[in-house]
């Protein structure tokens, strides 16, 4: 039986976003990565009647779905089918002016994690995808099949901090010049292969780092978050607070340093503000989220 995404869907540190955002009528909000509709639906909730959410969301799997689930509140929503990278491109497009709040959970939805086909787990057999947009011609078994061995050692290593990176790297050139590696168990095997057994973790999947890696790559994600954090100051009003959620060292990193060195943000959580142990139970996906937040100065 299909599952129910949009009923399922839990957003992380919802209360913790919308006590820091505070969403109010009249007010102009961006959800940046609008997924199944958690976060904004609850913007619109607290913004009522007045208030109104523009929400980016490049899958559009998770587009629809978020438009179904957020039916209610459609002569307030504007659903854009772009990155927030785009963010001001967008913006100018629709001529919104600027906002007064803007959100961005980095974590990979449900949707896309618990659909196969879409190439994101090692858990499931598949074809090696792993796109958030399916109109970006470039997929994770693109990148096995092209990139040169140290091209593909500095994406597991930079990119998912992987320290046995140049020995999968050298693995999977060898494995390819046999046949592709063009699914997701087939790249899994190949790790857990290249990894000596004593460097295998005891928690996480030994091929976690890689498939996260190859994921960043494929999306350009830290291109693309450094890209927003970049560009947010232009259409965010003076005061107007911005919301990061992250959900590992890497971006959390470009966060950390964005807020602290562009004088345009006055950092408001001097510490990131992480999920409360009841979250972390109750939505085990939680368990590394980390909120940050700014204002425009």
């Amino acid at each position: 039986m299909p599952q129910n995404h949009s009923a399922l869907h839990v957003p992380v540190l919802l209360d913790e976003v919308l006590a820091w955002l505070q969403p109010r009528q009249d007010g102009l909000y961006v959800d940046g990565t609008l997924g199944l509709g958690g976060h904004g639906q609850a913007i619109l909730e607290k913004s009522s009647p007045t208030g109104r959410l523009i929400g980016f969301e490049w899958d559009e799997d998770a587009a629809g779905k978020a438009a179904a689930r957020l039916t209610p509140y459609a002569e307030r929503l504007r659903i854009v089918r772009a990155s927030y990278a785009d963010l001001v491109p967008e913006l100018a497009r629709l001529e919104a002016g600027q906002v007064d709040g803007l959100i961005a959970d980095l974590g990979v939805s449900s949707l896309q994690l618990d659909r196969a086909e879409r190439g994101f787990s090692f858990r499931t057999e598949s074809d090696l995808d792993m796109r958030m947009d399916r109109r970006n011609p470039k997929t994770a078994a693109s990148l096995v099949a092209r990139l040169t061995e140290e091209q593909l050692a500095d994406i597991f290593y930079h990119y998912g901090e992987e320290r046995q990176a140049r020995r999968i790297a050298r693995f999977i050139v060898q494995a390819r010049q046999e046949e592709p590696v063009a699914t997701t168990g087939r790249l899994a095997a190949i790790v857990a292969e290249a990894v000596p057994r004593k460097y295998h973790p005891q928690k996480v999947h030994v091929a976690t780092k890689v498939f996260q890696a190859l994921r960043i790559a494929v999306n350009s994600e830290l291109d693309n978050l450094t890209r927003l954090l970049a560009t947010a100051p232009d259409v965010l009003k003076k005061g107007a607070r911005i919301c990061i959620i992250t959900f590992h060292s890497l971006e959390d990193r470009i966060v950390k340093q964005t807020f602290a060195q562009n004088p345009a943000y006055r950092v408001l959580t001097k510490r990131p503000i992480e999920p409360s142990a009841e979250e972390k139970v109750r939505n085990p996906r939680a368990r590394s989220a980390k909120l940050r937040v700014a204002a425009r100065d």
